[in-house]
């Protein structure tokens, strides 16, 4: 697994079979960022269930401002740190042992607020919609901030999470990622599905 564009160009990853971590494909992180490139650079970022932290990374080597990784799994934040350390971006990024809610929870304490937020959680298990519905509340979102989620196909999205509404989802394979903004309104008034 390396690094697909910008500064760190295909700098190797340090290997995620140790943790028994499922990453993104290459090909699905190349998606991503083609979509949300021009939102990358300066941008505050926030990696959810981070894992390795290929998507955070990846957002530091396109010019992401900063990133911060929250897992609750010591060994994947283990990896991310040794990552951080190997490219060059401990400077610019911190590194959360915590669980989705618990790392929400402490980055609002601390009025952090992110341009994009990344939500690659365990497949079939809600922790996506659980996840979409805490952020769905603004707190540590910028305005216009963007939140993408992964899911396996065939995993029901909600148009809306709260202030989040759905501008699009792609498909790729057996993933899809969906992409929500932030709404300046007050929002949706509950989840609904497709």
């Amino acid at each position: 697994m390396r690094i697909i564009a910008g500064s760190r160009r295909g700098r190797r990853l340090v290997a995620w079979e140790e943790a028994g971590i499922r990453p993104m494909r290459d090909f699905v992180r190349s998606a991503l960022f083609n979509i949300l490139s021009d939102l990358v650079p300066q941008a505050r970022f926030l990696d959810l269930f981070c894992g390795t932290g290929s998507v955070g990374l990846e957002a530091l080597s396109r010019g992401a401002r900063e990133a911060v990784f929250v897992d609750r799994s010591e060994a994947a934040c283990a990896i991310v740190g040794r990552n951080l350390a190997e490219l060059g971006f401990t400077e610019q990024a911190k590194v959360v042992t915590a669980g989705f809610a618990e790392g929400i929870e402490g980055l609002a304490r601390r009025g952090r607020a992110f341009d994009l937020v990344f939500v690659g959680p365990p497949y079939d298990r809600g922790l996506e919609a659980a996840a979409l519905e805490q952020l769905g509340d603004g707190r540590i979102l910028a305005p216009d901030a963007v939140v993408v989620s992964e899911g396996r196909k065939g995993t029901p999205f909600a148009e809306c999470h709260g202030r989040l509404s759905r501008i699009d989802l792609r498909v790729y394979g057996d993933n899809v990622l969906v992409f929500y903004r932030l709404d300046a309104s007050t929002g949706c008034a509950g989840p609904r599905g497709e």
